[in-house]
């Protein structure tokens, strides 16, 4: 009884990590099973490169960035998703909506840009990040789109929304494609 509670308090307690961080606004425009055509306003994000494919300090460059590593020491709260773009080249942090300006980061290798807005299908899936997961819904949702008729714009982006010891099975991740409008 003692371990069941204990299993029931660790999974509560994942899924009320995520719930403590604003997302990235959107809007959803259809909707079918788990995939999703979602508007998304322009979005303010600090980005960095990965090494190798893997987080290669990646995430703790753009964590020392919203601690207050940037030129007025500013504490940012920590958003989500984590986007990972470019072949796994690059990671983002998203901004909060209500930041107003962006301060200047200290670490070069550390930017602030703007992803315009636009139209995205979603595909949402569960699980640890893999190169192998990452092919499998990326095929999915290029096979949605198709059949959709909608025309892929950009190169595939995925979006990682749990802290790391969030547990596989209840991890929410999603693999996005820029549309055409």
């Amino acid at each position: 009884m003692i371990l069941m509670i204990g299993a029931f308090l660790a999974i509560a307690g994942c899924r009320a990590s995520r719930s403590g961080y604003k997302s990235a606004p959107y809007t959803v425009m259809r909707s079918e099973g788990d995939f999703e055509l979602r508007d998304y306003p322009a979005l303010k994000v600090v980005e960095t490169a990965m090494m190798d494919g893997g987080s290669g300090g990646s995430f703790n460059r753009l964590f020392h960035f919203i601690t207050g590593g940037n030129d007025v020491g500013k504490k940012i709260a920590m958003t989500t998703p984590v986007f990972i773009a470019g072949g796994g080249s690059t990671m983002a942090f998203v901004m909060p909506a209500d930041l107003g300006k962006v301060p200047h980061p200290t670490d070069a290798s550390v930017v602030v840009r703007e992803m315009p807005a636009g139209r995205f299908a979603v595909l949402r899936f569960k699980g640890a990040r893999s190169p192998q997961q990452e092919a499998d819904h990326l095929e999915r949702l290029n096979a949605w789109v198709a059949a959709q008729g909608l025309e892929v714009s950009t190169a595939p982006v995925y979006a990682y929304f749990d802290p790391p010891w969030t547990p596989a099975l209840l991890r929410r991740n999603e693999v996005m494609l820029r549309v055409d409008q």
